[in-house]
């Protein structure tokens, strides 16, 4: 058995950290091994490139190069942390993947789908997430939900989070139509609602469309 690949995107302050953190719980305590990661990030190269397309580095040299980074980022990430893992029959769950790319590079910073599909197809070969938990909700409820984050931290806005309120809907917009263009591998997640409701709907989802991950351990190893 492969392990299982799934994925949470959503716009800034959608929660996702939150439920990674609830589906993690849920999992180990079905017996399950599960590996944590994000996005920019997730292994030690791909985190230096995070830092420095988040802290704005790359900005004032243009949406392809931003999006060239991405996909630098994640091929280290695949190699080094998502492929070992599933290789080994663990749940990898990741905040954020290509779908990011897709929202953020592609619909909202004009980058052409036929670029974000070549680099796809390049970077990612056959791994792909089995499910993705899109959170929805108004980016004006998002936007408040990072600047409370933040105030709580006293760090300042990143690369994306300091974007127009434009820029956030059109983000929305865009989640929205890849939850629709595949349903058959994405769940559009209510998420302006309290964390408790959000992670009943998201175990909801999780057990209809992955009943094997309910499954007791040693039934698991049995199959």
């Amino acid at each position: 058995m492969a392990g299982t690949f799934i994925t949470f995107e959503g716009g800034e302050g959608a929660g996702k950290s939150t439920q990674i953190e609830r589906l993690r719980r849920f999992l180990e305590a079905e017996g399950h091994d599960v590996v944590v990661t994000r996005e920019p990030g997730g292994s030690p190269r791909a985190e230096e490139i995070r830092a420095f397309i988040l802290g704005g580095r790359a900005k004032d040299r243009g949406p392809v190069l931003e999006t060239i980074l991405f996909a630098a980022a994640r091929l280290d990430h695949l190699d080094t942390t998502i492929r070992p893992a599933l290789a080994a029959e663990k749940v990898v769950l990741s905040d954020r993947f290509a779908d990011s790319t897709r929202a953020y590079q592609g619909a909202s910073g004009g980058i052409e789908s036929g670029l974000i599909e070549a680099i796809e197809r390049v970077t990612l070969d056959d791994t792909r997430p089995d499910l993705t938990f899109i959170l929805d909700l108004p980016p004006e409820t998002g936007l408040a939900r990072a600047d409370k984050r933040r105030a709580g931290t006293g760090g300042p806005a990143d690369r994306f989070e300091g974007e127009a309120l434009a820029f956030h809907a059109s983000l929305r917009e865009a989640f929205r139509s890849i939850a629709e263009r595949e349903p058959g591998r994405c769940v559009l997640i209510d998420a302006d609602r309290d964390a408790d409701t959000v992670e009943a709907a998201i175990r909801t989802a999780l057990l209809a469309r992955l009943p094997h991950l309910a499954a007791p351990k040693d039934l698991r190893d049995a199959s």
